[in-house]
């Protein structure tokens, strides 16, 4: 599998849009594949990282969201779900997973029916330890401004209090696992 040409498939080479897609996932790929290799006793797929990193936001093109220059129809928090979608109908099950369940630290039934997320109704945190690795890299890089300067830790326990102590909770249990 070649994650970039699924992207490119996908999006204008070159455009606003890629530059913004490719240049975070490039940076959490690198941090995601530094994880693994620094805990080998994870035991983990490297080559599924590499490639399910490069892919995990391949449905924010679905999305409104303008600042990154996304014009579709669904708010932004259905890039996981329309990502899982669009994988899956290209034959990548696995990879598909990671779209969906890297938003937060995931988010389970009752997190999507307590704050009415327009989401499908499942379970939608991350399982495998590849998954969680991704998910983690993910919170450190923003899809505006420098996007290959990583975040602190602090700023993005603040910005995850903002979705409840569980969230902060997962993140710190990461940031032990993981760092």
């Amino acid at each position: 599998m070649n994650p970039q040409e699924i992207i490119d498939k996908y999006y204008q080479p070159g455009s606003p849009l890629w530059t913004v897609l490719v240049e975070h996932s490039m940076a959490v790929t690198k941090m995601a594949l530094s994880i693994a290799q620094n805990h080998p006793e994870l035991k983990t797929d490297i080559q599924f990282i590499k490639e399910a990193s490069m892919l995990h936001d391949i449905g924010i093109f679905y999305t409104n969201a303008p600042d990154l220059h996304c014009v579709g129809d669904k708010p932004y928090i259905c890039h996981g779900y329309m990502g899982r979608e669009l994988l899956k109908k290209e034959g990548y099950t696995l990879h598909a997973l990671v779209c969906e369940r890297h938003t937060g630290t995931g988010l389970s039934v009752e997190d999507i029916k307590s704050q009415n997320l327009p989401l499908p109704l499942r379970d939608m945190r991350p399982q495998s330890i590849e998954e969680q690795i991704i998910c983690f890299a993910d919170k450190f890089f923003s899809k505006s401004g420098n996007l290959m300067q990583p975040k602190s830790v602090e700023k993005i326990r603040k910005s995850m209090a903002k979705h409840g102590q569980k969230q902060v909770d997962q993140f710190d249990r990461w940031c032990e696992q993981f760092l």
